[in-house]
């Protein structure tokens, strides 16, 4: 059995505090197992350069980690992202662009911090899980403050990811399955069971279709109880 004795297609314990940081428009707090990740949307009244004129909004994240959300201190990035940071965050943005049609949220960018406050493995796919979330209650406010005249068509999006470790395929790793994984996956699905992105690498040897067929039902079927998420919301 795996920590806690979860079994290999179940999710660590999900939950999510709305709200969290009340200073932002909208906020997250998406704690799966020992990874907690704040995501905080800012509305800003105006749009990056190449959109200009052109009557659509834009939506962007930003990552960042804690110096001791890890075992040891992250040096805090202040000469500049690493390479991960910035494939996280372009990961991040991409995925949150596909809930909305951009030209119905008006000349405007929500933008998406994602501060990881202790990690222990998934946590760009718990910033996109909050982050949507999160988008999804900023919408919400453009609404109630007049504006944004209606709410637009939002297509849930939510990620989870899974491996082969040992041999053995499993859903939601933490920090020391996906040390230990031969293979591991990111997967970003829309509610409608479309795939957004999928991100897979072998750790030493290749690994097969049916591994991945395996890693990617895994990863369905995780993703599916992470919209239960969604419910209740405005």
């Amino acid at each position: 059995m795996r920590n806690s004795e979860r079994p290999a297609d179940s999710l660590r314990p999900v939950s999510i505090e709305r709200g969290f940081q009340p200073q932002a428009d909208a906020s997250v707090l998406i704690r799966m197992g020992n990874t907690h990740v704040l995501c905080a949307v800012t509305i800003e009244e105006a749009v990056p350069p190449f959109l200009k004129g052109k009557a659509q909004g834009w939506i962007t994240g930003e990552y960042g980690m804690l110096p001791c959300a890890t075992s040891s201190r992250y040096r805090r990035e202040t000469t500049g992202q690493s390479g991960r940071t910035l494939e996280i965050q372009r990961l991040i943005g991409r995925s949150l662009r596909m809930m909305v049609d951009l030209t119905a949220i008006g000349e405007r960018t929500l933008r998406v911090d994602c501060d990881v406050l202790n990690a222990d493995g998934g946590t760009r796919t718990a910033s996109i899980t909050g982050a949507a979330l999160a988008i999804r209650d900023a919408l919400t406010k453009l609404v109630q403050d007049g504006r944004l005249p209606s709410l637009p068509q939002i297509l849930p999006v939510a990620a989870v990811s899974a491996g082969i470790v040992a041999g053995r395929p499993l859903l939601d790793l933490d920090y020391a399955e996906d040390s230990a994984a031969e293979a591991d996956a990111n997967f970003v699905m829309a509610e409608d069971g479309r795939w957004i992105e999928i991100q897979s690498t072998a750790e030493g040897v290749p690994f097969s279709q049916e591994a991945f067929l395996v890693m990617a039902e895994l990863a369905k079927k995780g993703i599916g109880e992470l919209f239960r998420l969604w419910d209740g919301g405005q």
